[in-house]
């Protein structure tokens, strides 16, 4: 084992929030993944010819985003920004309070957008956005005491500042909805759409892989100055974004702005690789075959990205982008490694004074993971398919075969949490 991992370990086994608070953010994800494929199957014909506006397939986009990716996000920034910067964890009691807030604010949401009923929309947006803002002072508080991996600690900077820009534009958004007077709806659409998953979402993930992915890979973390240069870019590219977004010279920023964040992707993904050709651990199976279709998946939204500034003609070009970059990279780089994050922190919990802990793999359920994983890459291909054929059984069975795999996610991660219960008994 590495240095760099067994000081990591030792971190984290030192600032190890409550299980009752932590693992509750990554079982609501799992819950929430189940909704937004029932959603989507609600919506699939809408899905096909989706252009906007409240309905189902806006529903099922959020509960991807806020329900699976952002409870994730705040459970992982939670218990893995304070190992990164050195620093004690935040308090249990205020993030078990927001775990309440935040779910509840995300199923009114989702509520809201499906049966088209603005109030509630108003009611759970403000309730997700008290819940984000105040998760992010925490990290604030925690980032500006960081005395470790700087390269980490850069990307947290930066992903507090994408949510800064999320919520206000966000806020814009329901505004309209609500049919209040509100100035500049598709300048605020486009900031929404630039720093929602490539800023906040994607910049959590890019930094908390530089922590994952040498951990479960029992490999050295890469240099901090290539993390930092890696960050360098993602920045700009969403500097440059944004501006193209307010409609600053469009043309030229979108590119430039592709152009960076390829970038900053090449040399994120010849890191990762580094990691995962160097490591003691070489059997990573499926959860690391969905990290990589994640990865795949990124780069495939960037050339749809590319694709759509140059106003290439294809057919559905909006609903393909919209699957890579959240189906193809967001959601299965996140359930790949969450299936390696609930077990390995599990054992941690599991073991204390006078107790042996478990391993990782005898608190999982590899069945259940199998079942997920064939229900996953069914599913989307299933949508690829549904977009091809422009079918709406296609879509709706493409959406059923994937509740059925994240209901064996819940099955999992139902099994990992009782095995967790039975250990420490």
């Amino acid at each position: 084992m590495s240095a760099g991992v067994a000081a990591f370990l030792g971190g984290a086994r030192s600032r190890l929030l409550p299980a009752s608070v932590t693992l509750r953010f990554f079982a609501a994800a799992a819950l929430f993944h189940l909704l937004a494929w029932l959603a989507l199957a609600a919506g699939a014909a809408q899905w096909l010819s989706f252009g906007g506006g409240l309905g189902w397939p806006l529903a099922a986009l959020h509960l991807v985003t806020l329900g699976v990716l952002g409870m994730t996000a705040l459970g992982a920034g939670a218990q893995l920004l304070p190992v990164a910067t050195l620093q004690p964890a935040p308090g249990w009691r205020l993030l078990g309070s927001l775990w309440w807030l935040y779910t509840a604010g995300v199923l009114a949401l989702a509520w809201g957008m499906g049966m088209a009923r603005p109030p509630w929309v108003a009611v759970g947006g403000s309730a997700v956005a008290i819940a984000l803002f105040a998760w992010g002072v925490l990290m604030l508080r925690n980032l500006r005491g960081a005395r470790g991996m700087p390269g980490v600690v850069a990307h947290g900077w930066a992903a507090l500042a994408a949510l800064v820009l999320v919520l206000a534009s966000a806020a814009s958004l329901a505004g309209t909805w609500l049919g209040w007077p509100v100035p500049g709806r598709a300048l605020a659409l486009g900031v929404h759409l630039v720093f929602a998953p490539y800023g906040f979402m994607a910049l959590l993930v890019l930094g908390l892989s530089f922590i994952l992915v040498p951990m479960f890979a029992l490999s050295d973390a890469p240099a901090e100055r290539d993390q930092l240069v890696s960050c360098g870019f993602a920045v700009l590219a969403l500097t440059l974004g944004g501006l193209a977004a307010i409609g600053i010279a469009p043309g030229l920023l979108w590119l430039a702005a592709l152009a960076a964040g390829a970038i900053a992707v090449a040399v994120h993904l010849r890191l990762m690789r580094t990691a995962l050709r160097t490591g003691l651990r070489r059997e990573l199976r499926r959860s690391f075959a969905l990290v990589k279709i994640g990865w795949a998946g990124l780069v495939a939204s960037l050339a749809l990205a590319l694709a759509l500034v140059l106003e290439v003609p294809l057919p559905r070009l909006q609903s393909w982008f919209g699957v890579a970059l959240i189906v193809g990279w967001l959601l299965s780089f996140l359930l790949g490694m969450l299936q390696r994050i609930l077990p390995f922190l599990a054992a941690l919990h599991a073991g204390g004074t006078g107790r042996r802990a478990p391993t990782p793999s005898s608190l999982t359920h590899e069945r259940a993971l199998a079942v997920h994983f064939g229900c996953h890459l069914a599913a989307l291909a299933g949508l690829a398919l549904a977009l091809l054929a422009d079918s709406v059984v296609l879509a709706t069975a493409a959406a059923l075969i994937g509740a059925a795999g994240a209901a064996a996610f819940c099955w999992f991660t139902a099994t990992v949490l009782r095995r967790l219960h039975g250990s420490r008994a």
